[in-house]
């Protein structure tokens, strides 16, 4: 398989996992705040970092889960830096095509710096994907003190982004194999 399409069917579960999970609870995660989502990333991303460096779970959830629940939480976070906190419902229909419109977007991300950077991400190892996605979530975390004011670097959009190709690489070398699951 290429990564174009292993890119496709990571984001396909991931998406049917999301918009089950819409039509089971709707949209409560809407009163989010952007630190909230960070706060949902950072428990995850954070429970990977602990697994891996115990080498032993207790909890049933998957590595493979998490990372999948990152992702999703990413597209939360730019679905509220986009609509803003108000708490208001998003039908389902409207929140799968922003789904997309934002998975899209991280994909042209993807296959841009793929082109540049030759693929490097698999030779990478899934603790180092953690460990991106907890420095990204800092990146966010300092930006808001900043109130989202940026000198010279990325706003809070760019971030997110990464962290769902981040989370999508994972997901591929796990599928294949080559990552514990």
């Amino acid at each position: 398989m290429n990564t174009h399409q292993q890119y496709k069917e990571v984001i396909e579960g991931c998406k049917n996992i999301f918009i089950s999970k819409a039509a089971d609870y709707g949209t409560s995660w809407r009163v989010y705040r952007t630190i909230s989502v960070v706060d949902q990333i950072y428990i995850k991303a954070k429970r990977i970092r602990t697994i891996q460096q115990k080498k032993e779970q207790k909890v049933g959830d998957s590595i493979a889960s998490e990372f999948k629940g990152i992702l999703n939480y990413a597209v939360i976070g730019l679905i509220q830096l986009e609509l803003g906190d108000d708490g208001e419902d998003v039908a389902v229909d409207v929140l799968q095509s922003m789904y997309e419109k934002h998975i899209d977007t991280a994909f042209h991300l993807m296959l841009d710096k793929n082109h540049d950077y030759g693929e490097a991400w698999r030779e990478m190892h899934q603790e180092t994907f953690a460990d991106m996605i907890l420095a990204r979530l800092q990146r966010i975390r300092q930006i808001l003190k900043n109130e989202g004011k940026t000198i010279m670097s990325e706003g809070i959009d760019a971030n997110f982004y990464d962290i769902i190709n981040y989370s999508v690489f994972a997901l591929i070398l796990i599928g294949e194999g080559l990552h514990a699951g």
